[in-house]
């Protein structure tokens, strides 16, 4: 996959098709990036889930947060990843490994590596963007 360029028809289709979004790297801090993507996208319909070690049990925009992917109750839809790029992936390989079918990492964030490892286990990788702003500028 090209990851200098991503089709409005792909972007479009990892929004529509992820109904249930883990953020890893989440905060309860409303003035951090992380926190209002977030509840835009929980304000969107979908579904999110806090992923953060320092959160682990508590409950950030009315859901309970996890330490780790590991730990999710459920496999969500999509990864959306707030880490800086060494870490994010290594997330995005851990997601891929548990079958997680979108891994999208947030503006600042790539990974060309982990996204190649992550798209030969059958995810499907968009870097380098936040939904916040391709929700408003595709719909």
């Amino acid at each position: 996959m090209n990851h200098d360029h991503y089709s409005d028809d792909l972007i479009r289709h990892v929004l529509d098709s992820a109904r249930t979004i883990a953020v890893v790297g989440a905060t309860a801090d409303p003035a951090k990036p992380s926190f209002y993507v977030m509840k835009y996208l929980a304000d969107r319909g979908h579904r999110v889930i806090p992923v953060n070690p320092a959160l682990a049990g508590q409950t950030v925009l009315g859901q309970q947060a996890y330490a780790s992917l590991a730990d999710l109750p459920e496999k969500p839809d999509m990864v959306d990843i707030f880490r800086r790029p060494d870490a994010a992936g290594q997330v995005a390989v851990d997601a891929a490994e548990r079958g997680i079918p979108y891994i999208w990492m947030q503006l600042g964030i790539r990974n060309d590596e982990a996204a190649a490892k992550a798209e030969a286990l059958g995810s499907t990788v968009i870097m380098d963007r936040c939904p916040m702003i391709e929700v408003p500028r595709l719909y």
